[in-house]
């Protein structure tokens, strides 16, 4: 840089408050769409063990509980107006870092727990309506 001259901005940058205000926005559909996802899971009869669960570096959205049945559960959302489902949002980094995260859950809190039989991997889409209801749209073990 020269002197005088002003330090450059990327758009990448936490500084830029467009960027920054798209992610709180982003976060905040993430956080209704996984409140939707744990009553939906809740009416069917599951309990819910945990939300936002982080194990190591990774993250486990909603963790949940059908009796002997451990469900892990990847919620992706998306707002009135998308061209897309949550489901495409699945890469196979994304399904992989989630397969990682389930296995190191089971190793480190079921896999000695005489009450846990199985885990299972399932996914929700969660589709908000200009109305703001979230549609969700629900695949036991996805992947």
């Amino acid at each position: 840089m020269r002197p005088g001259q002003a330090p450059r901005r990327h758009l990448n940058s936490p500084a830029d408050p467009e960027r920054a205000a798209s992610a709180a926005q982003g976060h905040a559909l993430g956080r209704r769409a996984e409140a939707a996802v744990v009553e939906y899971l809740e009416r069917g009869g599951a309990s819910i063990v945990a939300t936002n669960l982080r194990v190591g570096r990774l993250e486990i959205d909603i963790v949940a509980r059908e009796g002997p049945l451990i469900l892990v559960v990847e919620v992706r959302a998306r707002g009135p107006g998308a061209w897309s489902r949550g489901f495409g949002s699945l890469s196979g980094e994304k399904r992989a870092r989630i397969r990682r995260a389930a296995e190191r859950l089971w190793q480190r809190r079921y896999k000695n727990d005489p009450s846990a039989e199985r885990l299972r991997i399932d996914a929700a889409s969660v589709t908000f309506t200009e109305t703001g209801e979230a549609v969700i749209e629900y695949a036991k073990a996805a992947f």
